[in-house]
């Protein structure tokens, strides 16, 4: 693989058979958690970013709301938030995973607590 290139992975609902993420970013430094979405004005549509480990986030100083599904260690939905808006919070006891979403994936996906959610790394994107 090229140096200006990085696998794109994909986060896909395998439960009800549909992508919830195809861009997905992954977060699992500290520096990369800390910072998660800040300073950003939205998420692509197709966009996304698994952050592990984590089991809470926060929206301080967020400029857009997001939908977070939390997972446990087999990747099995165990918390759903919708709509979280700036200035918000949300967690999960049982979540060590967390992909945030744009508003509304976990509706359109049909998305519920005990899905399981697969990732898959796909052909190499030029950046």
């Amino acid at each position: 693989m090229a140096a200006n290139q990085k696998p794109n992975t994909a986060a896909i609902n395998v439960t009800k058979g549909v992508a919830l993420a195809t861009e997905l970013e992954i977060a699992t430094s500290f520096a990369d958690r800390s910072k998660g979405l800040l300073g950003r004005r939205g998420l692509p549509k197709d966009g996304g970013m698994l952050i592990d480990p984590c089991s809470s986030i926060h929206m301080w100083f967020m400029l857009f709301p997001i939908d977070v599904i939390f997972l446990d260690k087999k990747n099995r939905v165990v918390g759903l938030r919708r709509n979280i808006r700036p200035w918000g919070m949300a967690w999960s006891w049982r979540g060590v995973k967390t992909i945030e979403l744009p508003v509304g994936v976990i509706a359109t996906t049909r998305t519920q607590v005990g899905d399981i959610v697969a990732f898959q790394t796909t052909a190499a994107k030029t950046e």
